[in-house]
């Protein structure tokens, strides 16, 4: 999958990448409400280490375009059928890394974007393989609506971060919440897997997290990169 967006102050960005890696649970108040998301390895335990899972390529649509709630979800017929936005600052890589140290990891950022990591919460609780299959439905990773250079953003780790549904705020805080820092996350990926030219990071979501259905419009906004807008239908 492989769609254009703006850089900002720069040409337009072909975002294809070869892989997407996602954290879980790197804000503490989304670990708090883990009782109300209920899904399987999602604890109230704060993570020593980053918690990383997959979101495949295909899940990328841009601004305006539709968050798709599969008919597959029918043929289960789940007793409370819950499919969930989250707001995510994202990452994305410049070039190709290695084993780079904190101290380098800024040097090796294209830009960062606003992400929505929208989830499937009873595959995710489900699927004895895990979050895979929840997390990486088509059309599940909205991305926009421009891609912002470091040299623009200003402090990433300070980034007022807000997610709307249906105009209504659901999700408020700053990317300063986070456990794991932005040079600590990359460090960390780049030891376990090779970053490629265009691979996303997505950070983590912050509290508030909640159910979509068709006809709502969800909006997630971060501090100097824009609104992501996303209807929602039902295939």
């Amino acid at each position: 999958m492989k769609l254009s967006l703006p850089l900002v102050n720069g040409q337009e960005v072909t975002v294809q990448p070869s892989k997407i890696v996602a954290l879980g649970l790197n804000y503490l108040d989304h670990i708090k409400e883990s009782q109300s998301v209920n899904v399987q390895n999602f604890t109230g335990e704060i993570p020593t280490e980053p918690v990383l899972f997959p979101k495949t390529p295909n899940v990328l649509v841009g601004p305006g375009d539709p968050i798709v709630l599969p008919s597959l979800l029918k043929e289960y017929a789940f007793e409370n059928c819950r499919t969930d936005y989250e707001g995510e600052l994202a990452i994305l890589i410049k070039n190709q890394i290695k084993n780079v140290s904190e101290d380098e990891a800024m040097e090796h950022v294209l830009g960062f974007s606003c992400f929505n990591d929208v989830s499937q919460r009873n595959f995710q609780r489900s699927d004895k393989s895990g979050w895979y299959r929840g997390k990486s439905l088509d059309t599940f990773g909205p991305i926009g609506p421009v891609i912002v250079s470091p040299s623009a953003i200003g402090d990433p780790q300070n980034l007022h971060i807000q997610t709307r549904l249906n105009g209504k705020v659901v999700q408020d805080a700053n990317t300063g919440h986070m456990i794991f820092k932005i040079p600590q996350i990359i460090s960390f990926i780049s030891r376990n897997f090779t970053l490629e030219p265009g691979d996303i990071i997505i950070t983590g979501t912050p509290s508030g997290v909640g159910p979509l259905h068709p006809g709502d419009v969800v909006e997630v906004e971060i501090e100097h990169i824009g609104v992501l807008k996303n209807p929602v239908i039902a295939e």
